[in-house]
Protein backbone atom coordinates (compact mmCIF):
# COMPACT_ATOMS: atom_id res chain seq x y z
CA UNK A 1 0.00 0.00 0.00
CA UNK A 2 1.31 3.67 -1.19
CA UNK A 3 2.98 5.28 2.07
CA UNK A 4 1.15 8.29 1.17
CA UNK A 5 -2.56 6.32 1.70
CA UNK A 6 -1.99 7.25 5.41
CA UNK A 7 -2.99 10.77 4.74
CA UNK A 8 -6.48 9.02 4.31
CA UNK A 9 -6.11 8.27 7.88
CA UNK A 10 -4.85 11.33 9.47
CA UNK A 11 -7.87 13.23 8.15
CA UNK A 12 -10.22 11.92 10.30
CA UNK A 13 -7.64 12.13 12.93
CA UNK A 14 -6.72 15.91 12.31
CA UNK A 15 -10.51 16.73 11.81
CA UNK A 16 -11.76 15.09 15.58
CA UNK A 17 -8.62 17.05 17.36
CA UNK A 18 -9.70 20.86 15.69
CA UNK A 19 -12.80 19.90 17.01
CA UNK A 20 -11.78 18.86 20.15
CA UNK A 21 -9.76 21.98 20.15
CA UNK A 22 -12.52 24.49 19.27
CA UNK A 23 -14.92 22.99 22.11
CA UNK A 24 -12.15 23.64 24.65
CA UNK A 25 -11.75 27.07 23.80
CA UNK A 26 -15.58 27.41 24.40
CA UNK A 27 -15.53 26.01 27.76
CA UNK A 28 -12.36 29.02 28.32
CA UNK A 29 -14.60 32.10 26.88
CA UNK A 30 -17.31 31.28 29.58
CA UNK A 31 -15.03 32.45 32.41
CA UNK A 32 -14.62 35.83 31.31
CA UNK A 33 -18.07 38.20 32.39
CA UNK A 34 -17.14 40.69 30.52
CA UNK A 35 -19.13 39.58 26.99
CA UNK A 36 -19.14 43.10 25.30
CA UNK A 37 -15.49 42.91 25.99
CA UNK A 38 -14.69 39.48 23.94
CA UNK A 39 -17.20 40.63 21.37
CA UNK A 40 -14.78 43.65 20.55
CA UNK A 41 -12.11 41.75 20.42
CA UNK A 42 -13.54 39.00 18.46
CA UNK A 43 -13.28 36.06 20.62
CA UNK A 44 -16.43 34.84 20.74
CA UNK A 45 -17.08 35.08 16.57
CA UNK A 46 -18.81 32.25 15.35
CA UNK A 47 -18.01 32.97 11.44
CA UNK A 48 -17.47 29.96 9.21
CA UNK A 49 -15.20 31.68 7.35
CA UNK A 50 -12.49 30.88 9.91
CA UNK A 51 -13.14 27.21 9.56
CA UNK A 52 -12.20 27.49 5.95
CA UNK A 53 -8.08 27.38 5.55
CA UNK A 54 -8.06 24.28 8.11
CA UNK A 55 -11.36 22.65 5.59
CA UNK A 56 -9.02 23.24 3.18
CA UNK A 57 -6.06 21.42 4.18
CA UNK A 58 -7.76 18.67 4.93
CA UNK A 59 -9.25 18.41 1.98
CA UNK A 60 -5.64 18.59 0.32
CA UNK A 61 -4.56 15.82 2.69
CA UNK A 62 -7.48 13.78 1.11
CA UNK A 63 -6.87 14.62 -2.26
CA UNK A 64 -3.19 13.42 -1.74
CA UNK A 65 -4.30 10.27 -0.26
CA UNK A 66 -6.31 9.58 -3.26
CA UNK A 67 -3.91 10.26 -5.32
CA UNK A 68 -1.55 7.85 -3.97
CA UNK A 69 -3.98 5.07 -4.87
CA UNK A 70 -3.61 5.82 -8.10
CA UNK A 71 -7.52 6.20 -8.83
CA UNK A 72 -8.45 5.19 -12.81
CA UNK A 73 -11.63 5.50 -14.74
CA UNK A 74 -13.00 3.93 -17.96
CA UNK A 75 -13.12 6.61 -20.60
CA UNK A 76 -12.86 7.19 -24.65
CA UNK A 77 -9.12 8.40 -25.39
CA UNK A 78 -7.79 9.37 -28.58
CA UNK A 79 -5.86 6.73 -30.43
CA UNK A 80 -4.86 9.07 -33.11
CA UNK A 81 -1.45 8.38 -32.61
CA UNK A 82 -1.53 4.28 -32.81
CA UNK A 83 -0.64 2.31 -35.17
CA UNK A 84 -2.89 2.09 -38.68
CA UNK A 85 -2.30 -1.09 -41.08
CA UNK A 86 -3.44 0.05 -44.91
CA UNK A 87 -4.07 -3.67 -46.30
CA UNK A 88 -4.66 -2.93 -50.04
CA UNK A 89 -6.15 -5.45 -52.69
CA UNK A 90 -3.66 -5.66 -56.02
CA UNK A 91 -5.06 -8.46 -57.46
CA UNK A 92 -5.74 -8.05 -61.23
CA UNK A 93 -9.42 -6.86 -60.89
CA UNK A 94 -7.97 -3.63 -60.00
CA UNK A 95 -6.97 -3.15 -63.21
CA UNK A 96 -10.54 -2.38 -64.71
CA UNK A 97 -11.34 0.75 -65.57
CA UNK A 98 -14.76 1.27 -64.51
CA UNK A 99 -12.84 3.72 -62.00
CA UNK A 100 -10.89 6.26 -63.95
CA UNK A 101 -8.23 5.74 -65.00
CA UNK A 102 -8.29 2.30 -63.06
CA UNK A 103 -9.16 1.10 -59.73
CA UNK A 104 -5.60 0.51 -58.66
CA UNK A 105 -4.69 3.86 -59.89
CA UNK A 106 -7.16 5.43 -57.96
CA UNK A 107 -6.46 3.71 -55.17
CA UNK A 108 -3.09 4.26 -54.93
CA UNK A 109 -3.60 8.50 -55.34
CA UNK A 110 -6.14 7.77 -52.40
CA UNK A 111 -4.40 6.18 -49.91
CA UNK A 112 -1.22 8.17 -50.57
CA UNK A 113 -3.53 10.97 -49.74
CA UNK A 114 -4.49 9.12 -46.56
CA UNK A 115 -1.18 8.72 -45.30
CA UNK A 116 -0.30 12.29 -46.06
CA UNK A 117 -3.03 13.35 -44.03
CA UNK A 118 -2.49 11.16 -40.69
CA UNK A 119 -0.57 13.02 -37.48
CA UNK A 120 3.41 12.50 -37.66
CA UNK A 121 3.37 10.22 -34.72
CA UNK A 122 1.35 7.73 -36.61
CA UNK A 123 2.46 4.33 -37.69
CA UNK A 124 1.03 3.33 -40.70
CA UNK A 125 2.02 -0.16 -42.30
CA UNK A 126 1.34 -1.45 -45.48
CA UNK A 127 0.08 -4.86 -46.54
CA UNK A 128 -0.60 -5.85 -50.18
CA UNK A 129 -2.52 -8.85 -51.23
CA UNK A 130 -3.96 -10.68 -54.26
CA UNK A 131 -3.06 -14.59 -54.59
CA UNK A 132 -1.06 -14.30 -51.08
CA UNK A 133 -0.41 -10.97 -48.35
CA UNK A 134 2.79 -10.06 -47.65
CA UNK A 135 4.24 -7.26 -45.87
CA UNK A 136 5.32 -4.56 -47.74
CA UNK A 137 5.98 -1.95 -44.96
CA UNK A 138 6.12 -2.98 -41.72
CA UNK A 139 4.08 0.60 -39.52
CA UNK A 140 6.51 3.65 -39.73
CA UNK A 141 6.23 7.37 -39.30
CA UNK A 142 8.68 7.33 -42.39
CA UNK A 143 5.96 8.92 -44.96
CA UNK A 144 8.55 8.71 -47.96
CA UNK A 145 9.33 4.66 -47.81
CA UNK A 146 5.76 4.01 -47.81
CA UNK A 147 4.13 5.91 -50.11
CA UNK A 148 7.33 4.80 -52.68
CA UNK A 149 6.06 0.87 -51.57
CA UNK A 150 2.94 2.15 -52.53
CA UNK A 151 3.88 3.34 -56.06
CA UNK A 152 5.98 0.26 -56.78
CA UNK A 153 2.62 -1.98 -56.03
CA UNK A 154 1.96 -4.89 -58.50
CA UNK A 155 -0.91 -7.02 -59.51
CA UNK A 156 -1.26 -10.67 -58.88
CA UNK A 157 -3.88 -13.07 -59.51
CA UNK A 158 -6.23 -14.44 -56.81
CA UNK A 159 -7.89 -12.57 -53.54
CA UNK A 160 -6.92 -13.72 -50.56
CA UNK A 161 -8.88 -11.09 -48.12
CA UNK A 162 -8.59 -13.27 -44.63
CA UNK A 163 -4.51 -13.76 -45.56
CA UNK A 164 -4.36 -9.81 -45.84
CA UNK A 165 -6.12 -9.53 -42.16
CA UNK A 166 -4.12 -12.34 -40.61
CA UNK A 167 -1.16 -10.67 -41.59
CA UNK A 168 -2.42 -7.74 -40.63
CA UNK A 169 -2.40 -8.80 -37.46
CA UNK A 170 0.73 -10.23 -37.08
CA UNK A 171 2.51 -7.01 -37.99
CA UNK A 172 0.32 -5.14 -35.18
CA UNK A 173 1.49 -8.08 -32.67
CA UNK A 174 5.33 -7.06 -33.99
CA UNK A 175 4.50 -3.89 -32.19
CA UNK A 176 2.18 -4.31 -29.67
CA UNK A 177 2.97 -6.71 -27.00
CA UNK A 178 -0.50 -6.98 -25.54
CA UNK A 179 -2.09 -8.25 -29.11
CA UNK A 180 -1.01 -12.08 -30.13
CA UNK A 181 0.28 -13.32 -33.81
CA UNK A 182 -2.57 -14.95 -35.76
CA UNK A 183 -3.20 -18.42 -34.88
CA UNK A 184 -2.58 -20.86 -38.60
CA UNK A 185 -5.77 -21.91 -40.09
CA UNK A 186 -6.74 -24.79 -42.19
CA UNK A 187 -6.99 -23.41 -45.63
CA UNK A 188 -9.94 -24.57 -47.14
CA UNK A 189 -10.13 -25.52 -51.03
CA UNK A 190 -11.13 -23.07 -53.87
CA UNK A 191 -10.50 -23.09 -57.78
CA UNK A 192 -8.89 -19.73 -57.24
CA UNK A 193 -5.62 -20.04 -59.44
CA UNK A 194 -5.51 -17.32 -62.30
CA UNK A 195 -8.23 -14.49 -62.48
CA UNK A 196 -10.76 -17.04 -63.52
CA UNK A 197 -14.48 -16.84 -61.66
CA UNK A 198 -14.01 -18.39 -58.33
CA UNK A 199 -16.20 -20.63 -56.42
CA UNK A 200 -15.75 -19.01 -52.81
CA UNK A 201 -15.55 -21.66 -49.61
CA UNK A 202 -19.37 -20.99 -47.65
CA UNK A 203 -18.01 -18.81 -44.39
CA UNK A 204 -19.14 -19.74 -40.92
CA UNK A 205 -22.60 -18.45 -40.99
CA UNK A 206 -22.49 -17.09 -44.37
CA UNK A 207 -20.68 -14.26 -43.82
CA UNK A 208 -23.72 -11.80 -43.15
CA UNK A 209 -24.91 -13.97 -40.93
CA UNK A 210 -21.85 -14.78 -37.97
CA UNK A 211 -23.17 -17.24 -36.62
CA UNK A 212 -23.75 -18.44 -32.54
CA UNK A 213 -19.85 -18.86 -32.21
CA UNK A 214 -18.58 -15.97 -33.86
CA UNK A 215 -16.15 -14.15 -31.60
CA UNK A 216 -17.72 -10.75 -31.26
CA UNK A 217 -15.48 -7.23 -31.12
CA UNK A 218 -16.94 -6.52 -27.60
CA UNK A 219 -15.54 -9.98 -26.32
CA UNK A 220 -12.61 -7.43 -25.64
CA UNK A 221 -10.43 -4.74 -25.00
CA UNK A 222 -10.01 -2.90 -28.03
CA UNK A 223 -6.49 -2.13 -29.17
CA UNK A 224 -5.24 0.85 -30.24
CA UNK A 225 -4.12 -0.21 -33.54
CA UNK A 226 -6.67 -0.56 -36.39
CA UNK A 227 -6.81 -2.21 -40.06
CA UNK A 228 -7.90 -0.42 -43.33
CA UNK A 229 -9.00 -3.08 -45.63
CA UNK A 230 -9.05 -1.62 -49.58
CA UNK A 231 -11.11 -4.46 -51.60
CA UNK A 232 -12.45 -4.43 -54.76
CA UNK A 233 -13.80 -8.29 -54.84
CA UNK A 234 -14.27 -11.71 -53.09
CA UNK A 235 -12.49 -14.14 -51.54
CA UNK A 236 -11.12 -16.49 -53.70
CA UNK A 237 -8.79 -18.86 -51.91
CA UNK A 238 -7.29 -19.59 -48.20
CA UNK A 239 -8.63 -18.54 -44.95
CA UNK A 240 -11.91 -17.48 -45.15
CA UNK A 241 -12.86 -13.44 -44.63
CA UNK A 242 -15.30 -14.77 -41.62
CA UNK A 243 -12.60 -16.72 -39.91
CA UNK A 244 -9.73 -14.26 -39.76
CA UNK A 245 -12.40 -11.64 -38.70
CA UNK A 246 -12.94 -13.60 -35.20
CA UNK A 247 -9.26 -14.01 -34.67
CA UNK A 248 -8.84 -10.25 -34.72
CA UNK A 249 -11.92 -10.35 -32.84
CA UNK A 250 -10.54 -11.91 -30.30
CA UNK A 251 -7.33 -9.61 -30.02
CA UNK A 252 -9.52 -6.49 -30.07
CA UNK A 253 -7.99 -5.49 -33.58
CA UNK A 254 -10.81 -3.59 -35.84
CA UNK A 255 -10.75 -4.38 -39.08
CA UNK A 256 -12.67 -1.20 -41.45
CA UNK A 257 -13.54 -2.54 -44.72
CA UNK A 258 -13.72 -0.62 -48.07
CA UNK A 259 -15.58 -2.29 -50.89
CA UNK A 260 -14.10 0.12 -53.96
CA UNK A 261 -15.20 -0.02 -57.59
CA UNK A 262 -18.58 -0.29 -59.31
CA UNK A 263 -21.21 -3.70 -59.91
CA UNK A 264 -20.52 -2.71 -63.78
CA UNK A 265 -16.99 -3.58 -64.41
CA UNK A 266 -15.33 -2.95 -68.17
CA UNK A 267 -12.35 -3.10 -69.42
CA UNK A 268 -9.07 -3.76 -67.71
CA UNK A 269 -6.30 -1.64 -68.44
CA UNK A 270 -3.37 -1.35 -65.83
CA UNK A 271 -0.09 -0.08 -67.13
CA UNK A 272 2.85 -2.39 -67.61
CA UNK A 273 4.34 -1.55 -64.20
CA UNK A 274 0.78 -2.55 -62.55
CA UNK A 275 1.40 -5.34 -64.37
CA UNK A 276 4.48 -6.48 -62.64
CA UNK A 277 5.34 -6.69 -66.32
CA UNK A 278 3.33 -9.95 -67.79
CA UNK A 279 -0.61 -9.11 -69.18
CA UNK A 280 -2.88 -11.47 -67.29
CA UNK A 281 -4.71 -13.95 -68.61
CA UNK A 282 -8.57 -13.89 -68.53
CA UNK A 283 -10.51 -17.57 -68.88
CA UNK A 284 -13.26 -16.82 -70.69
CA UNK A 285 -16.10 -18.27 -72.88
CA UNK A 286 -17.73 -15.75 -74.89
CA UNK A 287 -16.64 -12.36 -73.76
CA UNK A 288 -13.60 -10.85 -74.99
CA UNK A 289 -10.45 -10.79 -72.71
CA UNK A 290 -10.83 -6.70 -72.11
CA UNK A 291 -14.51 -6.88 -71.66
CA UNK A 292 -14.87 -8.07 -67.97
CA UNK A 293 -18.13 -7.26 -67.93
CA UNK A 294 -20.55 -9.42 -65.66
CA UNK A 295 -18.25 -11.44 -63.99
CA UNK A 296 -18.57 -11.72 -60.51
CA UNK A 297 -14.99 -11.46 -59.23
CA UNK A 298 -14.81 -7.75 -60.21
CA UNK A 299 -17.97 -7.17 -57.46
CA UNK A 300 -16.95 -6.52 -53.97
CA UNK A 301 -18.62 -9.12 -51.80
CA UNK A 302 -20.05 -6.97 -49.54
CA UNK A 303 -21.59 -9.57 -47.24
CA UNK A 304 -17.97 -10.93 -46.09
CA UNK A 305 -17.17 -7.50 -46.11
CA UNK A 306 -19.66 -6.70 -43.21
CA UNK A 307 -19.72 -9.13 -41.55
CA UNK A 308 -15.82 -8.67 -40.79
CA UNK A 309 -16.61 -4.93 -39.58
CA UNK A 310 -19.68 -6.34 -37.15
CA UNK A 311 -17.20 -9.28 -36.00
CA UNK A 312 -14.35 -6.70 -35.53
CA UNK A 313 -16.13 -3.83 -34.00
CA UNK A 314 -15.33 -1.61 -36.96
CA UNK A 315 -17.41 -0.47 -39.63
CA UNK A 316 -17.87 -1.11 -43.80
CA UNK A 317 -17.92 1.51 -46.29
CA UNK A 318 -18.50 1.88 -50.19
CA UNK A 319 -17.04 4.06 -52.60
CA UNK A 320 -17.45 3.48 -56.20
CA UNK A 321 -15.26 6.31 -57.67
CA UNK A 322 -11.86 8.61 -56.57
CA UNK A 323 -13.37 10.91 -54.79
CA UNK A 324 -15.80 8.61 -53.21
CA UNK A 325 -12.88 6.44 -51.57
CA UNK A 326 -10.69 9.78 -50.83
CA UNK A 327 -13.93 11.14 -48.97
CA UNK A 328 -14.33 7.58 -47.16
CA UNK A 329 -10.66 7.58 -46.00
CA UNK A 330 -10.44 11.22 -44.76
CA UNK A 331 -13.67 10.45 -42.85
CA UNK A 332 -11.76 7.28 -40.96
CA UNK A 333 -10.54 9.22 -37.93
CA UNK A 334 -13.80 10.05 -37.12
CA UNK A 335 -14.41 6.63 -36.19
CA UNK A 336 -11.06 5.17 -35.11
CA UNK A 337 -9.38 7.65 -33.06
CA UNK A 338 -10.88 7.38 -29.73
CA UNK A 339 -10.90 3.78 -27.65
CA UNK A 340 -11.99 2.61 -23.99
CA UNK A 341 -9.19 2.92 -21.83
CA UNK A 342 -8.05 3.02 -18.30
CA UNK A 343 -6.95 6.77 -17.45
CA UNK A 344 -4.84 7.49 -14.69
CA UNK A 345 -6.26 10.02 -12.73
CA UNK A 346 -3.57 10.62 -9.87
CA UNK A 347 -1.60 13.40 -11.32
CA UNK A 348 -5.01 15.29 -11.84
CA UNK A 349 -5.55 14.38 -8.25
CA UNK A 350 -2.47 15.80 -6.98
CA UNK A 351 -2.26 18.97 -8.81
CA UNK A 352 -5.93 19.55 -7.74
CA UNK A 353 -4.76 19.28 -3.82
CA UNK A 354 -1.78 21.47 -4.66
CA UNK A 355 -4.35 24.03 -5.46
CA UNK A 356 -6.30 23.73 -3.02
CA UNK A 357 -3.93 24.11 -0.54
CA UNK A 358 -2.48 26.86 -1.82
CA UNK A 359 -6.32 28.77 -1.30
CA UNK A 360 -6.25 27.56 1.95
CA UNK A 361 -2.83 29.75 2.18
CA UNK A 362 -4.22 32.63 0.70
CA UNK A 363 -7.31 32.60 3.03
CA UNK A 364 -5.45 32.02 6.11
CA UNK A 365 -2.64 34.95 4.97
CA UNK A 366 -5.90 37.60 4.28
CA UNK A 367 -7.12 36.84 7.65
CA UNK A 368 -3.79 38.12 9.63
CA UNK A 369 -4.43 41.67 10.95
CA UNK A 370 -2.07 43.96 9.65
Amino acid sequence: MPLLLVTLVFVPVLLGLYVWQLRRRRRQVVRFSNVALLRAAGAGSASWRRHVPVAMVLCALALLGLASARPTVRAAVPTSSATVIVALDVSGSMCATDVVPNRLSAAQAAVRTFVEGQPDETKVGLVVFSGFAELAVAPTTNRDGLLASLDAVTTGRGTTIGAAILRSIDAIAELDPNVAPADAVDEPTTDGPGLGTPTPTPSPGGGADLGAGAVTGSATDKAPEIVVLLTDGANTRGVTPAQAAEQAAARGVRVYPIGFGTTNPTQMACTRDQYGGFTPRVRDSGIGAGSLAGRNFLVVDEAALRGVARTTGGAYFAATDADGLTKVLADLPKHVTVSEQDVDLSAAAGILAAVVLLAGLAVSLRRIPT
